[in-house]
């Protein structure tokens, strides 16, 4: 297969380098530079890579195209550019829906995904909309692949995948919290990232009980555990989160 990503940010590079970590088999993937400085990096990493300075020529020369650019700029360049109807192309883009897609490519052989950095590590979820083979053969040797076929519903998960800078903000915080305590920076940080990996993994494992259940057993009567959730409840932290994610579900589906 050869690919070609239009626009070289975070997200392109961390499918990339999951990529050749991977069994995927690619014959040669071709990037642009617009971002000179991925580009250069990932070029010299890898021998077949090639970066190319005009989209039609990256659109041209693969036969599966990766559009990873903002909204706006996606907005601006894609009319500008041809895709023939065999050319197939997956959209990652995050508020540019399927209908205008198709008439932005002029062209109906297209699926919108949901990856997230840790892709770079083969882990994490990937959602895929409209299910599609030529998409799922990529993706599932990079985490795990989630296919839905309603446009509306598969939205609802950037809302969710929406909450990783959240995330390690309270990773953040408590190693510094650590810190101002007396712990050496390099000791919190290597514990605050063991203790949450640990959480994750076990969540993982025990994700058919339901995370309810975790809750319940992560904490006995007047525990210290059940002090910290009672707190933020009382701050309506959780409140917050979860209209933050209706704010996000707002927006993508706008």
């Amino acid at each position: 297969m050869i690919l070609g990503f239009i626009g070289t940010g975070k997200i392109s590079s961390s499918i990339i380098f999951g990529i050749f970590k991977s069994k995927f088999k690619v014959k040669r993937i071709y990037i642009s530079s617009r971002n000179i400085n991925i580009a250069k990096k990932l070029a010299n990493k890898y021998s077949k890579i090639k970066v190319l300075k005009d989209n039609q020529d990256i659109i041209d020369k693969s036969s599966t195209i990766v559009l990873s650019v903002t909204p706006n700029v996606g907005s601006k360049i894609l009319p500008k550019l041809k895709f023939s109807k065999n050319k197939k192309i997956i959209s990652l883009i995050s508020t540019i829906n399927l209908k205008k897609l198709k008439k932005l490519t002029k062209n109906k052989n297209i699926v919108k995904a949901t990856p997230l950095p840790p892709i770079e590590i083969k882990k994490g979820p990937i959602v895929i909309c409209p299910p599609n083979k030529n998409a799922k053969n990529i993706f599932k040797y990079l985490g795990e692949v989630v296919e839905i076929k309603n446009e509306k519903l598969s939205n609802k998960f950037w809302a969710t995948a929406s909450m990783m800078a959240a995330y390690y903000e309270i990773l953040n915080v408590s190693s510094n919290w650590l810190t101002k305590k007396g712990i050496n920076k390099t000791i919190a940080n290597n514990y605050i990232s063991e203790l949450f990996l640990s959480l994750s993994q076990d969540a993982v494992n025990k994700r058919s009980q339901g995370f309810k259940k975790l809750v319940a057993d992560s904490q006995t009567p007047k525990g210290l555990n059940m002090q910290v959730l009672n707190e933020l409840k009382r701050g309506k932290f959780f409140n917050k989160f979860v209209k933050a994610m209706d704010n996000i579900n707002k927006r993508v589906s706008s």
